[in-house]
């Protein structure tokens, strides 16, 4: 995380435990949290740092050591759920090494049947889309998709999911004359959005089924799509990146995560989603609305109320 007066990796652990979170992003392999994740029962999204990808692609040894060194020492006391492969790099540089990274680190877990136990996967941005609107019309871009098909079908085949960062509060930014934001905030009463015979009330569902609709595009409707990100920023826009929006934002999401209801394409199945971020991080680049993102002030204070459970 890009904070320099954050918590200790066990003071976060104990916040995730007495809140009752049972799983966790981590960005990179950081030892000191790996360490404090022992014995916790959280179950971990562990990234790969995107400038490794081209190493771990162009050889298997350096996938073999990335997971000698990283994940063996801690497992089983750390329980591992996935390994994303880079975040957001597709299209881009480091698009071309995405599969054969995530080939040769499956192939690393095999030794000892850890890859029954670990998926790998990689994490993406929703402008890996050309279309998104209406959800059914999903498909990935003409940038993307030489990279996105085979990694679908590779994901397909060892039963591992697409990890998607949803953001409706950047879709609402793109286009707030023709997106309300009752829509990007879970609030609407009714459906917005007709999409043959499927109704949307809510954005966050929308991308989500147009990440569905694209796999089923690219040959691989068997793909589950897991949310690796999502939130709401709580300040920096002047506008709507406010507590009380991020607050309704998150406590809806949580809520209609945890019905179990699923999307309008794929009801009754679980979306699993990991909520961004933490904490605040004073150390992040960019936009005023970076430095935003926490459900909690460094100082462990809530930004604002939210329930887990």
């Amino acid at each position: 995380m890009l904070g320099d007066n954050l918590p200790s990796p066990r003071e976060v652990i104990a916040m995730y435990k007495s809140r009752n979170i049972g799983r966790m992003r981590l960005y990179d392999p950081n030892p000191s949290a790996l360490e404090a994740l022992r014995g916790s029962g959280i179950q971990v999204l562990v990234g790969v740092r995107n400038e490794d990808i081209e190493e771990l692609g162009n050889s298997y040894a350096a996938a073999e050591n990335w997971v000698v060194t990283n994940i063996r020492p801690y497992w089983p006391d750390v329980h591992f759920r996935y390994i994303a492969v880079g975040n957001e790099v597709i299209p881009g540089y480091y698009a071309r090494f995405v599969l054969a990274a995530m080939q040769n680190l499956h192939n690393a877990l095999g030794s000892g049947g850890l890859w029954h136990h670990i998926k790998v996967s990689t994490s993406v941005p929703t402008s890996v889309m050309g279309v998104s609107y209406p959800p059914s019309a999903g498909s990935f871009s003409a940038d993307s998709m030489l990279y996105m098909v085979p990694i679908a079908h590779y994901l397909n085949s060892i039963g591992a999911p697409l990890l998607a960062n949803v953001y409706p509060y950047f879709s609402y930014m793109g286009d707030p004359r023709d997106i309300s934001l009752a829509y990007a905030l879970f609030t609407s009463r009714t459906a917005v959005v007709r999409d043959g015979g499927l109704s949307y009330s809510n954005l966050f569902d929308a991308i989500v089924d147009a990440f569905h609709a694209s796999l089923e595009k690219a040959g691989a409707p068997q793909v589950r799509v897991v949310v690796a990100e999502t939130g709401w920023p709580s300040a920096g826009d002047g506008g709507v990146a406010s507590s009380e929006n991020a607050r309704v934002y998150n406590s809806n999401l949580v809520r209609h995560v945890l019905s179990y209801c699923g999307t309008p394409r794929r009801p009754g199945k679980p979306i699993e989603t990991y909520l961004f971020a933490m904490f605040n991080e004073n150390r992040k680049l960019g936009a005023a609305v970076e430095q935003h993102w926490g459900l909690f002030y460094p100082s462990k204070m809530p930004v604002y109320p939210i329930d887990f459970m």
